[in-house]
């Protein structure tokens, strides 16, 4: 992991690394998740944006070629009606 990303302590100084198109879907992707689970919190973990509720929910990262969505096992089954 970067140094730079090392350092990061909110979601807003991650997402503001990228460019322009690629904030806006970085930001997409965290309101979406604001919106559903309005009680997790932010945070920075593994150097990535994060949200926990009672242990990490997600994760997501943006990459050179994709952005990646990343449920941990407590977010699968958070939201198992809605993947089934």
């Amino acid at each position: 992991m970067s140094e730079l990303r090392k350092s990061l302590k909110t979601i807003d100084e991650y997402i503001s690394m990228f460019p322009a198109d690629i904030q806006e879907i970085l930001q997409k992707i965290r309101t979406t998740i604001k919106e559903i689970i309005p009680e997790a919190e932010e945070a920075i973990s593994y150097g990535i944006p994060t949200f926990k509720l009672k242990g990490n929910l997600v994760h997501f990262a943006a990459f050179k070629n994709h952005i990646g969505f990343y449920p941990t096992s407590s977010g699968i089954a958070f939201f198992e009606k809605e993947l089934l």
